[in-house]
């Protein structure tokens, strides 16, 4: 459909509570998925939440195949995930570097759950219910922390692994930058 602009930090709806979507399987919520789809394929990311478009709705989509910004990352089927629920299946936190496309050209070390289970729906409403562990676990909920305005600088524990990619990851072109 579009690429659409990406909001960046700052901007006061990447603060606020996403609202849940109340109808499914709609042209206007089929046309924003689409248009997510286009934005984050463009940006190369591995998810992008409505927010993050300018829309403040609980929608998020995810999926990682070969992805220049994340070279390491394991695949990650594409999903569309509607009014998203995690619970961490354990205690155990892991650190990881993050980037995210409203926070273009920094990534920062988060602690995230290693291993969470996510519930919502798709876009027909269907139920999704996964478990899930490792990257998969980690953009998922970087994803759905934009819905209720976080941003993973937020999240972070220490602000000295704070840096511009270019300079963590030298070998990253510089058109990878996020």
């Amino acid at each position: 459909m579009a690429i659409r602009e990406i909001l960046r930090m700052g901007h006061p709806l990447l603060r606020q509570q996403a609202a849940p979507v109340t109808a499914f399987d709609t042209a206007e919520l089929h046309a924003l998925l689409a248009d997510m789809h286009d934005t984050m394929e463009a940006a190369q990311g591995a998810g992008l939440a409505a927010p993050q478009i300018g829309v403040s709705l609980q929608v998020v989509v995810f999926g990682v195949r070969a992805n220049p910004r994340y070279p390491e990352a394991e695949q990650v089927p594409y999903t569309v995930l509607i009014n998203p629920r995690i619970e961490a299946l354990d205690d155990v936190m892991v650190d990881g570097w993050e980037g995210c496309l409203s926070v273009p050209g920094l990534r920062g070390v988060v602690p995230r759950h290693a291993r969470i289970r996510y519930t919502g729906r798709d876009a027909a409403g269907a139920l999704i219910d996964r478990s899930v562990e490792g990257f998969h676990a980690r953009v998922v909920q970087h994803e759905c922390d934009h819905l209720v305005g976080v941003l993973y600088p937020m999240r972070m524990t220490d602000l000295g692994l704070l840096g511009y990619t270019s300079v963590l990851f030298p070998a990253m072109a510089p058109d990878q930058d996020d």
